[in-house]
């Protein structure tokens, strides 16, 4: 059976069992603070078990795009030294909110895999929760019971709270789970051992395939459970573990999923899958990473060096490295990968075949980049071992966590260097240097949450403020929040005119007006779907009724830029083509930033005319028409933009800027004409990263003043250059003579090195076969240094070179050592620069044979290269 039919099966099967089948979420998410991905099917349902609002429908089945790279749910670096561990993995499942419970779920969870599926009852093991102490729960009977009536008794396991007490996190929705394990083996094996005995043993053919989680309890932040008032099911079923088994396969990896791509990496490699592990792990590893990739692209999220951005540039980094270091593959070649995982999920995952293009030119300008910087590591490992070649043979733990954060090498990699130099690896260390980064970036961002304080009932803040930017209120909840050392407090009202940050734009600012007290707003943020307004200060009575007041000229200047990026988005498509998708955006009330997809820099010309278009559809003072509760599918078919990677409802809002110009699914804030803008103007173009641009802008009030700066800048030049008519002209005779000036200097600076450097070979002495340089040269710069001393290293090819300058009122050393003493007495210029630096309340660094220091006691600096000389000469005895 193929992938894709046992997909449609399990849809087919849910959606007569009266559940609606939904889409997957995108697997980046955008208004939840404490994930960077989709690491379950449940994510998109998390507002439903919070209560924080009413599930549309009681029944719903889907397959879910899921991340586990980051947090607790972390399988990195597991992936690819076993046949059954995902980074990017689909997860079949179906949920129930307050309608059926535990009965249900166990009866069509086993009669899709034993009827529909036809496994073999005989390989199926369940497991149910034993209870816990700890949290005064007793066993999970009532489950047990129901498996009693399907399954024989022998195969029906207890589970521990770790294996069988599913948790949101340190609070929210929990419960016990019963997990449905599958006993792979060959009837042989399963004579010699019980496979219970093997279940949740980390065996590779004795999996678990599926999760019933039986949501019932709300564990609060003093770790207390109370029971929810409603009850709800979650499961999830690993949809490539299935695959395995429904094909008859020992590896997910050998599944109709990754069979094509493992072929492809094969004929790249000239290495046959199955016959050495150490190679199979390494295909496994890109098989499994580049699908992660470019599936983490296709929702919108680009490798970058921050949050999401930087795990996704780990993980396709991961496989370069594995690619170069296991299968000697010297050349960039993931993003041909690409067009086969392609064709794996056509028809069902769309989005990779519209964005196939971007996807691969974004892979394979980060592979290029990785492999220069891999380059560059292994250069700096190189120099390491020449340098303590003489020394213990230790690759340091501290040097180890450089290398990672620096070059992106792994423990793992390093270690393999150093076995092939004879080098021994400070695993201890290393791990030590990378703990204390974990804790530093812990401890950054660090929030701790109180438990909700409930005031009233009501709806979770109905927002009004499309049409209002005032309106009565009451809150119904708040929290306190510390982070970062400071206190703020969360506050939720039945209704509020504020728009919460999403979609690119910042959230309103403005006051909670009471009776008796008034309260600043700073920020609305969007928490899943909860709208929080956050307040350095808790209200007086948080019972009484208020008025929220949006600051207005915020929201104004922040709607006009707003409208401004849907008619950048526009014109963009218009002057550059229909290939610009938008890759991401800020709106705030200063300033607006817009990412889009293009290959190449914008010319002058390019932001000239996207400039113009864009004034002249304000000029044209365009009237907004903005239509709500659109049918999705409605709003498409008449040609409205949806991004990727964005999560829409069943119904939008469509904003539109005349029809067949902009007209784009949105919810955020907008002018009521274009003519409220007042005036574009682009102040930078650059790049984001492959095929990704990024323009900044400013409009109105901002625009004026941008242009009146750079009008008086430009007043201010021509006032220096004597008020020329012609300021270019002017400008460019200024640079021609500073040309002309520039030669002259450079030929008396080559004329005075040249008698420096006479003087310099004047005074060289030889000592036991090596020749000493070691002085004080005044009235010298760095660079005529560093320059006399590599011309001096070319002359003399046994050459010590120890100089100081005196800069700026500040003392310098320069340290110039010939290759043949680097490498036969391991001496390191950067090494001894660094101790004699101490001389002069400085420091500095550099290569084996060249390195300098700069300091701040000028007196010492004699002293200094006295004790640059002294350890250069006991190094050599």
């Amino acid at each position: 059976m193929l992938a894709k039919d046992i997909r449609q099966k399990f849809l087919d099967f849910y959606q007569q069992k009266d559940h609606k089948i939904i889409e997957s979420a995108p697997m980046v998410l955008k208004n939840d603070p404490t994930l960077m991905f989709t690491n379950a099917g449940m994510n998109q349902f998390k507002d439903i078990f919070l209560e924080n609002k009413k599930a549309s429908d009681k029944r719903v089945a889907n397959s879910q795009k899921c991340l586990r790279v980051s947090g607790k749910h972390n399988d990195l670096e597991e992936v690819g030294k076993d046949t059954y561990h995902h980074t990017m993995f689909e997860m079949l499942g179906n949920w129930s909110f307050g309608d059926y419970f535990k009965k249900e779920a166990i009866e069509m969870a086993w009669e899709l895999l034993t009827q529909v599926y036809k496994l073999d009852k005989k390989s199926l093991y369940v497991t149910y929760f034993e209870g816990s102490v700890e949290d005064n729960l007793g066993p999970d009977d009532e489950t047990k019971k129901m498996w009693e009536s399907l399954i024989d008794e022998s195969r029906i396991l207890k589970g521990n709270k770790a294996d069988n007490f599913w948790e949101m996190g340190d609070v929210g929705p929990c419960g016990p789970c019963s997990e449905i394990h599958i006993d792979l083996r060959t009837a042989e094996e399963k004579s010699k051992i019980d496979g219970k005995e093997l279940v949740n043993a980390g065996h590779p053919q004795v999996v678990e395939i599926w999760n019933l989680v039986f949501i019932q309890y709300n564990r609060l932040s003093d770790g207390h459970l109370q029971l929810l008032p409603n009850r709800h099911v979650d499961t999830g079923m690993g949809f490539e573990r299935l695959c395995m088994a429904l094909q008859k396969k020992t590896s997910n990896y050998d599944t109709d999923l990754f069979a094509p791509l493992i072929k492809a990496i094969g004929e790249e490699s000239k290495q046959k899958y199955g016959k050495n592990e150490q190679t199979d792990i390494a295909i496994r590893v890109i098989a499994d990473h580049v699908r992660a990739v470019a599936f983490a692209i296709a929702d919108g999220q680009l490798p970058s060096n921050t949050g999401a951005g930087y795990v996704i540039r780990r993980i396709l980094r991961r496989a370069v490295r594995y690619a170069f270091s296991f299968l000697s593959i010297q050349k960039s070649f993931l993003f041909t990968l690409v067009k086969e995982l392609t064709e794996i999920y056509a028809g069902i995952y769309p989005e990779l075949q519209k964005q196939q293009e971007f996807i691969e030119k974004v892979m394979l300008e980060e592979e290029n980049n990785f492999r220069k910087t891999l380059e560059s590591g292994l250069k700096r490992f190189d120099d390491y071992i020449s340098s303590h070649s003489k020394a213990d043979k230790i690759v340091d733990g501290n040097f180890a966590f450089e290398l990672y954060d620096t070059f992106g090498f792994p423990p793992d990699l390093t270690a393999l260097l150093a076995e092939e130099n004879s080098f021994s690896f400070d695993e201890t260390g290393f791990n030590k240097a990378m703990s204390l980064q974990k804790k530093r970036s812990k401890d950054a961002s660090k929030k701790e949450l109180d438990d909700w304080v409930n005031v009233s009932e009501g709806e979770n803040s109905v927002f009004v403020g499309y049409d209002h930017l005032e309106t009565d209120c009451k809150i119904i909840r708040y929290r306190k929040v510390q982070a970062s050392g400071k206190e703020f407090y969360h506050i939720i009202l039945d209704k509020t005119p504020f728009y919460a940050e999403s979609g690119g734009q910042t959230g309103d600012k403005g006051v909670l007006s009471f009776e008796d007290d008034t309260i600043e707003i700073i920020d609305t943020i969007k928490e899943n779907e909860l709208t929080i307004h956050v307040s350095k200060k808790q209200p007086k009575d948080a019972k009484s009724r208020c008025r929220a007041i949006v600051l207005a000229d915020n929201r104004e200047n922040t709607s006009a830029n707003h409208s401004a990026t849907h008619l950048l988005h526009a014109s963009l498509k218009k002057i550059l083509g229909n290939h610009v998708e938008q890759k991401g955006s800020l709106v705030r009330a200063d300033y607006l930033r817009f990412d889009f997809s293009h290959f190449q820099k914008m010319t002058d010309e390019e932001i000239r005319q996207i400039e113009q278009m864009v004034n002249e559809k304000i000029r044209e003072n365009i009237a907004l028409d903005e239509q709500r509760n659109v049918p999705f599918k409605e709003a498409i078919a008449k040609g409205a933009t949806a991004l990727f990677g964005e999560k829409y409802s069943e119904e939008v809002r469509v904003i539109t800027f005349e029809e067949n110009f902009s007209s784009e699914l949105c919810g955020g804030t907008h002018v009521q004409s274009t003519g409220e803008i007042g005036v574009f103007k682009i102040i930078s173009e650059s790049a984001v990263s492959a095929g990704v641009r990024r323009i900044e802008a400013v409009t109105g009030q901002a625009a004026e003043n941008w242009i009146y700066t750079r009008l008086e800048e430009l007043s201010a030049v021509k006032k220096l250059l004597k008020n020329p008519q012609q300021i270019t002209t002017a400008v460019e005779a200024l640079l021609k003579d500073n040309q002309q000036m520039a030669k002259k200097i450079e030929s008396l600076q080559a004329e005075k090195s040249g008698g420096v450097k006479e003087e310099i070979v004047a005074k060289i002495k030889e000592e036991n076969g090596i020749k000493w340089f070691k002085g004080i040269l005044d009235g010298s710069d760095s660079k005529q240094v560093k320059d006399i001393a590599f011309q001096l290293r070319q002359q003399f090819p046994d050459l010590i070179f120890i100089a100081g300058i005196i800069q700026s009122e500040k003392p310098q050393i320069c340290i110039m050592i010939s290759d043949s003493f680097t490498a036969s007495h391991g001496l390191d210029a950067g090494k001894i620069v660094r101790e004699a630096a101490v001389e002069i309340k400085g420091g500095g660094g550099g290569q084996a044979f060249f390195a300098t220091a700069g300091g701040s006691d000028v007196s010492k600096l004699k002293s200094a290269l006295d004790k640059a000389e002294s350890i250069i000469k006991n190094e050599l005895n």
